[in-house]
């Protein structure tokens, strides 16, 4: 059994379910992701995790309706301001960095629809300026920004499930009034990716 996280339902309205294949809408943001695949992960054993949905592009990173493959993720703002190390006890550390499966990426890599392995950012909301969308892409060097990615990697991770996301570009990242929505064309991308992958690795 695979089990694919998604913020909302409505993200992979495109996707026909399968066999073998539970999905789960662990609601919006890092922190009901976490809960809802620990939540998942301690009732049931699954051979895979994968998180699927609609992400933003920082700009020439990705275009609106591109099918994502995300090799890892970073926790946006977490620790100390401005990005320095935290000094903690006892040798203590921040997860910050969540990384998808190594075996299951290489057996997605001759995937035509998978062609695109890029950096992704975990926000707790969404940016909307073109000031913030600069200051974090040159900070993380990332392509796409998505409000659960690094939590459904991590807990998959923690559990010691293999994981993976996948995404459709929706919009770009920053100003609202120029990010160029568009939720059906990024949840018709999600739903390719999510469908190349599971023919992978299914």
């Amino acid at each position: 059994m695979i089990l694919v996280v998604c913020a909302l339902l409505a993200e992979l309205r495109y996707f026909v379910r399968r066999p073998q294949v539970e999905v789960v809408a662990c609601g919006v943001g890092p922190v009901e992701a976490a809960i809802a695949v620990a939540t998942a992960l301690a009732r049931a054993p699954y051979e895979a995790v994968v998180n699927a949905g609609i992400a933003g592009a920082f700009r020439g990173a990705a275009r609106l309706g591109d099918a994502v493959l995300v090799g890892d993720e970073t926790f946006a703002d977490f620790g100390l301001e401005g990005g320095a190390a935290l000094s903690l006890p006892e040798g203590a550390t921040l997860a910050d960095r969540a990384r998808a499966d190594a075996g299951l990426l290489a057996r997605c890599r001759d995937n035509t629809v998978l062609q695109q392995l890029v950096r992704g950012l975990t926000v707790a909301q969404v940016t909307a300026t073109d000031s913030t969308a600069a200051r974090l892409q040159a900070r993380f060097g990332a392509d796409v920004e998505s409000m659960e990615g690094f939590s459904v990697l991590r807990a998959a991770a923690v559990a010691g499930v293999a994981s993976l996301e996948v995404r459709g570009i929706s919009n770009y990242v920053g100003a609202r009034d120029a990010a160029q929505w568009d939720f059906a064309l990024g949840a018709r991308a999600a739903a390719r990716a999510l469908d190349a992958v599971l023919d992978c690795i299914a």
